[in-house]
């Protein structure tokens, strides 16, 4: 066995398959900082808690964004006020719900003749799982507040007229409409090139122990094991999603091979991946406090293990 090879293969391709995206995200979220005004982020919700969640859950279909870089547009819609159960639940759910991936799903699972139910199974366990945890975060958030937020993404304070108050924001542009242009374009690439660089370090060690794992975790054992042992291939898929650290765009033609699976497992493969994996879990730390953590690896866990064995059963 080639290890050192093997280890540089399994590592490079978990980080340029996420790197774009991550760049992506930076840039998005570079953007958002410019130009997003903060009192329009909490006007355009719905006033009760549960609508906004689900808002939140169905917002990859305006913004579809891949797990890899929609941390760091997560970061940035916080500072600009976007609740946090709102925020969890467009987290867990964007990789999920938007049009690429259902599409990329469907074309994964066409030749096996179950693309419509995985597609659907996929789409409304994902919904409920971001849905649920989104509202469990928003108890722990009415008794924690901004606790659960690490430094870089609590909201800035606001004076008492109401206003926030932006202790880093730039100055009020003036002087020749080109030069504000230029302005807007500088600060859009400082704030990017900074969440660029602030995340990619957790992606880079995610990686590494993402391509650590592939190399004593052969997907052949995974398959041997999840047939010999049905009532087991839901959990054993969902770690083997958390070790992988695919990309939601592309984990459907990887799910695919597996042939001789339950669609149930399958689908706890497409639905935990994207909520929860080595890379995610510590760029979390970036963004979110240990306790607040525990709780979406908790509800992620434990609501998609439910959920998939519910399907074992009912197909």
């Amino acid at each position: 066995m080639n290890t050192i090879p093997d280890f540089v293969l399994a590592f490079s391709s978990v980080l340029w398959e996420a790197l774009p995206f991550v760049v992506l995200g930076a840039v998005v979220a570079g953007v958002l900082e410019e130009l997003l005004p903060q009192q329009l982020v909490t006007r355009l919700l719905p006033r009760g808690v549960l609508p906004a969640v689900v808002a939140g859950a169905l917002l990859g279909l305006a913004f579809p964004m891949c797990e890899c870089g929609i941390v760091v547009v997560i970061r940035r819609l916080l500072r600009k006020g976007l609740p946090l159960a709102c925020c969890v639940s467009y987290m867990m759910a964007g990789p999920i719900i938007n049009v690429v991936v259902i599409l990329s799903t469907w074309v994964a699972f066409g030749p096996h003749g179950i693309a419509p139910e995985v597609v659907g199974l996929r789409v409304g366990l994902g919904f409920v799982v971001a849905v649920t945890t989104g509202l469990v975060v928003q108890r722990f958030y009415s008794k924690y507040g901004n606790s659960l937020l690490a430094p870089a993404a609590v909201p800035p304070p606001e004076s008492p007229t109401g206003l926030p108050v932006l202790d880093d924001a730039p100055a009020a542009p003036s002087g020749p409409r080109a030069r504000r242009v230029f302005d807007g374009l500088g600060r859009v690439s400082s704030t990017a090139v900074h969440d660029f660089v602030d995340i990619t370090v957790f992606l880079i060690l995610g990686s590494i122990l993402a391509a650590v794992a592939k190399l004593f975790v052969p997907a052949e054992d995974v398959t041997a094991f999840s047939t010999d042992y049905p009532l087991l291939a839901v959990p054993v898929m969902m770690g083997f999603a958390f070790l992988m650290c695919l990309c939601s765009e592309a984990d459907a033609f990887v799910a695919a091979t597996f042939t001789h699976m339950h669609i149930s497992a399958k689908v706890a493969f497409l639905v935990f991946g994207p909520m929860l994996d080595i890379k995610l879990l510590l760029m979390y730390f970036r963004i979110f406090r240990p306790r607040l953590i525990v709780v979406i690896v908790t509800c992620s866990v434990t609501l998609t293990y439910a959920l998939c064995v519910a399907v074992q059963f009912l197909f």
